[in-house]
């Protein structure tokens, strides 16, 4: 029988709860794609939580990280959701990864990062360009801490420039970001599963 998978989706919207936002929209439609393959998952808005900055896995009294980073280790996908700002993922989602960075000193007894066998994904929404910048960078910083990454990682969706439509005003979602969705879905579960039934080799 094949096992279920789980998902935590990382939104790094600027805008706290319970307004809404585009990037969380985006990161939910890709947990409601990854349903239909056996995956159940969280969605977690960062900046709804006291993330410390630093580089170590917790950074003391108050820090919300290590709470977050339970989830993310016990999930077998991970999904970054951001907006780009001038052309760049968020702050909120750079953080995010600064505190995933504390992962390439934490091992388990054969030598791995706890991060292998784990796949990401990501999902990038705004109303200016810089959606492959944004995805690039995220993508690298994911695998420096350990992360797989399926074919076709990112969905994406950008406005016209210097106009003031979001993705979540859009009437229905696009077929083509529909689509891309679908197929991250597709191969980031399909990736999880070879993971999980063969772990990568000791370090």
């Amino acid at each position: 029988m094949t096992r279920e998978l789980t998902a935590v989706v990382l939104v790094g919207t600027l805008t706290p709860s319970p307004a809404p936002s585009s990037s969380e929209l985006l990161g939910r439609q890709v947990l409601d794609a990854l349903a239909p393959h056996g995956v159940t998952g969280t969605v977690v808005r960062l900046v709804d939580h006291d993330v410390r900055p630093g580089v170590q896995t917790d950074m003391g009294h108050g820090d919300a990280w290590p709470a977050i980073r339970a989830q993310i280790l016990a999930a077998d996908i991970l999904v970054v959701a951001t907006p780009i700002w001038m052309g760049q993922p968020s702050s909120v989602t750079k953080r995010a990864l600064e505190r995933l960075d504390a992962e390439l000193s934490e091992k388990d007894d054969e030598g791995r990062l706890l991060t292998y066998g784990k796949v990401a994904a990501v999902a990038v929404v705004g109303n200016e360009d810089g959606a492959h910048h944004t995805s690039a960078e995220i993508f690298q910083a994911l695998n420096d801490v350990g992360f797989s990454l399926a074919a076709g990682a990112v969905t994406y969706w950008v406005g016209r420039a210097m106009e003031g439509v979001d993705y979540q005003d859009l009437e229905e979602t696009p077929e083509a970001v529909a689509a891309t969705t679908a197929s991250l879905a597709s191969n980031t579960v399909h990736l999880a599963r070879l993971l999980a039934g063969a772990q990568y080799p000791p370090s």
